[in-house]
């Protein structure tokens, strides 16, 4: 089984966003790559225009279905973030398609305290199985919760993805740069587990992410990690390290 995580830059399109997200399928499927994990909110961006349209939740499902076929096309799974509305409340979500037709979601919990203006947080955590292998999500800042990475692993999940987007006015981007690196780290060696972090490179709404996604193994070994700018792919066989 190969997995793989996106670094890539997010718009204020959502159609563009799409568009962009079945070209790094397309280059997955070239690289054998079984799932792919996109960074949090990579369909929709934040921006309030794109939120708040009433239309939101039609132009999303119009794209998770163009998603859902291509990964068909392919024979590969994706994990995908946007914002979704429910009873009357924005979440956080990310949500996985899978080839097969199943279809999971999964809404961040623990928010940041300026999602908390906008968002509401989620209560139910999400594994899923790919072949004989379980895997857990979550999303950014959800990574600082030790116990919620606990509870997947113990729950079967060998393998963690952890979609995000890191944020910041450039001066916080960079001082946060080496707490985002760690807290994967320790998630993996706490837990005997695969993880992988999708995250975001550029800018967005007049803020930075610089990028640092990266794959850890179950020993808190970092078995590949993307730069501070660049879009890129990176890919884990599990076949080549072996089980959790």
């Amino acid at each position: 089984m190969r997995l793989a995580v996106a670094q890539l830059a997010v718009g204020e399109s959502l159609e563009e966003n799409t568009r962009r997200t079945i070209a790094f399928l397309e280059q997955a499927a070239r690289r054998g790559v079984d799932l792919l994990c996109f960074p949090e909110m990579n369909l929709t961006g934040y921006a309030p225009a794109v939120l708040a349209a009433g239309d939101l939740n039609d132009r999303v499902e119009a794209a998770l279905a163009e998603l859902a076929a291509a990964g068909r096309r392919l024979g590969l799974g994706t994990v995908v973030g946007h914002g979704w509305w429910e009873d009357g409340a924005l979440f956080n979500r990310a949500t996985v398609l899978l080839p097969d037709g199943r279809r999971f979601h999964y809404d961040k919990i623990h928010l940041t305290e300026q999602e908390e203006k906008y968002f509401r947080r989620g209560t139910e955590a999400l594994h899923f199985s790919l072949g004989e292998r379980r895997i857990g999500l979550i999303i950014c800042r959800d990574q600082n919760d030790p116990l919620l990475a606990r509870r997947l692993r113990e729950e079967g999940a060998e393998i963690l993805f952890i979609l995000s987007a890191h944020f910041y006015a450039p001066k916080e981007a960079r001082w946060k740069l080496d707490k985002n690196r760690a807290l994967p780290i320790a998630r993996a060696v706490e837990n005997k587990m695969y993880v992988l972090l999708a995250n975001t490179v550029g800018s967005h709404l007049g803020m930075v992410s610089l990028g640092n996604s990266l794959i850890v193994d179950p020993d808190g070994c970092v078995v590949a990690r993307a730069g501070e700018s660049e879009e890129t792919l990176l890919t884990l066989s599990l076949e080549k390290f072996g089980a959790a």
